[in-house]
């Protein structure tokens, strides 16, 4: 096989991926109705994939926020500008950081956790005894878990932020030094509301991405333990590629 139609090959095995996904984004679509008058599956759904990433997600916006102080620090007592670090630590968090990281980290638990269920429930035919007791599985397994991670993540990336920014103000004030009074009303003068909904929206848009991925893999996961972990895997590698992509992208439509 030739270069040019190993290329050729690649090229359609991703666009009838992408055509794949988007049936499947319009099935659950369909199937929402059944999910949005069953709240309970929801909440639970939000449970398992946001509370149960608090501890991961709270240690790391802490340690995010340290390293942020410790750098811009360095970088603003140069310029003689150490004032600034609140600031600089929030728009970093708020506009970049905080959505990446979380979808990142949310990607590697609660991402990595829904493939494999549902993975292991279509290798244990569980999907297809729903299929026949006329159960849709769509709106049972697949949307409630969907939404959980919508949900999840956009509530996940404000408590990083709001913890990475305790982890910055920690490092710059109680050990750099800096001005209390100066790192909050420095942040309060340069954080616009532009900058809050640049991240707000990041969130959303990663919660979607980051939680289609998870639910489509282990729903199109082949019915063995190989295939199960394999699309466990996919799950992190596409998710984390796709939102350095789609961050790009955002970025670069508002900029």
């Amino acid at each position: 096989m030739t270069k040019a139609n190993l290329l050729l090959r690649r090229l359609t095995q991703a666009i009838r991926k992408l055509g794949a996904v988007t049936l499947f984004f319009v099935g659950m679509l369909q199937a929402l109705p059944y999910a949005v008058r069953r709240p309970a599956l929801v909440s639970r759904q939000v449970h398992n994939a946001g509370v149960l990433s608090l501890v991961i997600i709270m240690t790391s916006g802490f340690f995010v926020g340290m390293v942020i102080g410790l750098q811009g620090y360095d970088a603003f007592s140069r310029l003689r500008q150490e004032d600034l670090l609140g600031a600089g630590a929030a728009l970093t968090l708020l506009k970049e950081l905080g959505p990446v990281v979380t979808a990142l980290l949310f990607a590697g638990r609660a991402g990595t956790a829904l493939t494999a269920e549902i993975g292991l429930m279509r290798a244990t035919d569980q999907i297809s005894a729903m299929e026949v007791m006329a159960i849709d599985p769509m709106g049972r397994i697949a949307v409630p878990r969907f939404l959980g991670g919508v949900i999840s993540v956009p509530l996940l990336t404000a408590i990083f932020n709001s913890v990475g920014i305790l982890g910055a103000w920690f490092v710059g004030v109680q050990l750099m030094g800096v001005d209390n009074g100066a790192f909050w009303s420095q942040m309060q003068e340069y954080v616009e509301t532009g900058d809050v909904n640049e991240g707000i929206l990041k969130s959303v848009v990663f919660g979607v991405a980051a939680s289609l991925v998870a639910v489509f893999e282990g729903y199109t996961a082949e019915p063995t333990a190989e295939g199960v972990g394999l699309a466990t895997t996919r799950t992190v590698v596409i998710t984390s590629v796709l939102v350095l992509i789609l961050d790009y992208m955002i970025t670069a439509f508002l900029l």
